[in-house]
């Protein structure tokens, strides 16, 4: 994965930073991208698509991302936005974002998908980046870890869709506790229509 960053240096090219996000499917809670941004030599064994890793895995890996990066950075766009601008956009918002904050500036930024948004710096979009790309990964990791602990914390206050666990997705108990409970000030409305429509006496809570 290091290869496949590294393949990008030149002479206009020293630093390649990689992006993220995590959450775009959820039903609830915000979508969260992250950049980062490594020495050319830097290692870090294990970093992978922080889909294929377990949550003590990612959450250790988090630490040592975060420890050997020369530049990271993370951003939340939370459901109110993403019920107003789309999901996509939103996603790519988090991603710009997350970029501009880096306190390194990159030379080149390898976007995970096929969706680019305008910068200034050059942009690359890698289709499964986290699989290919050791700091798209990262970045992977990092916007995961981020956006689990915000749901986890989220669960506290809202105990009955059981975000610790499922993380805002659609299983079959959050969605069951939506239609039981209705939805709350952390779901994105615009994702309940089909789920709402099934139960029209659902009211906000």
């Amino acid at each position: 994965m290091k290869k496949f960053d590294n393949s990008f240096l030149a002479e206009k090219i020293q630093y390649v930073a990689g992006t993220d996000e995590a959450g775009r499917g959820p039903l609830a809670g915000p979508v969260v991208a992250a950049a980062v941004l490594f020495e050319n030599d830097s290692v870090i064994n294990g970093v992978n698509d922080s889909k294929k890793l377990n949550e003590k895995t990612r959450e250790e890996l988090f630490e040592e991302i975060t420890k050997k990066a020369l530049s990271w950075s993370y951003t939340v766009i939370d459901n109110y936005e993403i019920d107003k601008i789309n999901i996509l956009q939103a996603s790519l918002k988090a991603m710009k974002e997350s970029v501009n904050k880096l306190e390194v500036k990159p030379d080149l930024v390898l976007i995970d998908g096929n969706k680019s948004f305008y910068t200034e710096i050059p942009v690359k979009t890698v289709v499964k980046g986290d699989s290919k790309s050791f700091a798209i990964a990262a970045a992977s990791i990092i916007a995961k870890v981020t956006r689990d602990r915000i749901m986890k914390e989220a669960s506290g206050k809202y105990p009955i869709y059981l975000w610790h666990k499922n993380k805002g997705y659609p299983t079959r108990e959050h969605i069951t506790a939506i239609k039981k409970y209705g939805p709350c000030d952390m779901h994105r409305m615009t994702f309940l229509s089909r789920i709402l429509s099934d139960s029209p006496e659902v009211r906000l809570l």
